[in-house]
């Protein structure tokens, strides 16, 4: 009955001193609080309309009017033969992209750190951070201009050592690598940024031990720099592998075409086309469920192992 009436004590002095702090900076949870009501309107409130995939959703009856179809729209989508080749592409260019993406960043950012021309230094980082502002639209104009079977510069530089043009945009094999490439180029400077602040973080009695006990420059980056930035590494893998089956739609889907469709067909776009074009939303609207559930059990599942091997986690 003491032990009872004990808790009960420590439980309202927690309230009354949660209330206390609330008051004391009422102003920083105003500022919060905006965030917050945003989340909840468009990330949240939305999660309402999951229910669709599981009904034969109509305009006119509504959400809960729509008729209760069950599994039926998961069942199609896995039944139908496009599945596993729109599956395989979006695993194999989300993939690639990761594959890609991440030592890049990470060779830019150590090697502006031992960069020691200050003004060479910030003119690097400003030309390879530029691309990044660059819209998705212009990227994409940039590649068909570039690639041009008769006026690109790749093929015109090509072209002075016998090379026949090729037409790059209209060959299969060729979407996956401008794909990548081209983000990588885009991205590398922002991700440097990143494993920057993380190499400012060093403390510098590292290298000045390292420099006593005779180490080289190489040495010092394999040693000190790659494993203290390993805990960013780790985290922004664990964010790329959870948008594994989330590649970007508008860039895909101003690189496809005929000619390219059968391996440039991803999540992205098969939902765009089932859902808004054929209106289909229903359909969509599971498939786009299977995706959400497989990324988040891939953030759950290598946030589970980074933990266990690094002690680095996002949760």
């Amino acid at each position: 009955m003491a032990m009872g009436k004990t808790r009960e004590k420590q439980v309202q002095r927690r309230r009354h001193g949660l209330w206390q702090d609330v008051l004391a900076h009422w102003q920083l949870y105003v500022i919060l609080l905006l965030p917050l009501v945003l989340v909840a309107v468009f990330n949240y409130a939305p999660m309402y309309g999951i229910i669709i995939g599981f009904k034969d959703f109509s305009p006119k009856k509504g959400i809960m009017g729509s008729d209760w179809v069950g599994l039926k729209y998961f069942i199609q989508f896995f039944s139908s033969s496009k599945s596993l080749n729109i599956i395989g592409n979006t695993l194999i260019l989300s993939l690639y992209s990761l594959v890609a993406s991440i030592p890049v960043p990470i060779i830019l950012a150590i090697a502006l750190n031992e960069m020691n021309n200050r003004v060479f230094k910030k003119s690097v980082q400003m030309v390879t951070y530029a691309p990044y502002f660059i819209s998705t639209v212009v990227i994409v104009s940039m590649l068909i201009q570039f690639t041009d079977s008769r006026l690109g510069i790749i093929n015109k530089l090509t072209g002075l050592f016998g090379i026949p043009a090729v037409n790059y945009m209209g060959k299969a094999e060729w979407f996956r690598h401008l794909y990548v490439w081209s983000g990588v180029w885009q991205s590398a400077g922002y991700g440097a940024v990143i494993y920057m602040a993380a190499l400012t973080g060093i403390p510098f009695e590292l290298y000045e031990a390292a420099k006593i006990d005779g180490a080289s420059k190489w040495r010092k980056i394999w040693s000190i720099d790659l494993p203290m930035i390993l805990p960013t590494v780790s985290i922004m893998l664990i964010l790329n592998l959870g948008q594994v089956m989330n590649i970007g739609f508008e860039k895909v889907y101003l690189m496809q075409n005929a000619a390219n469709a059968q391996v440039s067909e991803v999540v992205s776009t098969y939902v765009y086309k089932i859902g808004l074009v054929k209106m289909n939303m229903s359909f969509s609207t599971a498939i786009n469920l299977f995706n959400s559930v497989v990324n988040l059990v891939l953030v759950a599942a290598v946030n589970a192992i980074s933990k266990r091997l690094s002690d680095t986690g996002l949760f």
